[in-house]
């Protein structure tokens, strides 16, 4: 599969990245060639994790806790840094990224990835899935809430010390429409009551 990036962006450091975690075992879609914008990766097989649960019935509960599996095993790796102190981080770990296949969930999209916190990681995906649940015209809302409920206590880690950064990175997508950011603030919210 082709995955070509705007604006002439470098793809080597996703590729990078993913050749990693997918090195070290981690459940990445294998990368077979990358030059400039162009990254050609393996072709996945299956339902996102979000489409499985809010169309074909697929457990909300379960469906946290393999956010957060996929969390405790990516934080587990090293970091390409080589720093002892960071963790490799997604950045962008919610259920339309997640894809279920024959061999089990596979992450996609790596786009966002670094080194750093694992804290900011967990927090970064809180606040994802938390956008979700406290806006009501959403059509996942129904299932971001339980997700959410369940990915906070099984993801562990300290994440309410990294919500501000994570908030603020969230803040900062040029991607994000205004009625997006207003929710924020009720996110943030969300978080902080269900992770206390």
């Amino acid at each position: 599969m082709l995955r070509r990036y705007r604006r002439d962006r470098d793809a080597g450091p996703e590729a990078a990245t993913m050749a990693h975690v997918a090195a070290l075992g981690f459940p990445a879609p294998a990368v077979h060639s990358v030059s400039g914008p162009d990254l050609v990766m393996e072709r996945l097989d299956g339902p996102t994790l979000g489409a499985a649960v809010s169309a074909n019935g697929h457990d909300a509960t379960d469906a946290g806790r393999v956010l957060a599996d996929l969390h405790t095993r990516l934080h587990a790796l090293p970091a390409r840094s080589g720093n002892p102190d960071e963790s490799v981080l997604h950045l962008d770990l919610h259920p339309e990224n997640v894809v279920l296949t024959a061999r089990g969930p596979v992450l996609i999209d790596w786009t966002n990835a670094t080194d750093g916190p694992a804290d900011l990681d967990v927090a970064f995906s809180a606040v994802i899935l938390a956008q979700v649940a406290v806006d009501p015209a959403h059509p996942y809302a129904g299932v971001a809430a339980p997700i959410l409920a369940a990915f906070l206590p099984a993801a562990g880690g300290q994440p309410l010390r990294m919500l501000e950064r994570a908030v603020a990175r969230r803040a900062a997508d040029p991607t994000m429409s205004a009625g997006e950011l207003e929710l924020l603030g009720a996110a943030a919210a969300r978080v902080t009551a269900l992770a206390r």
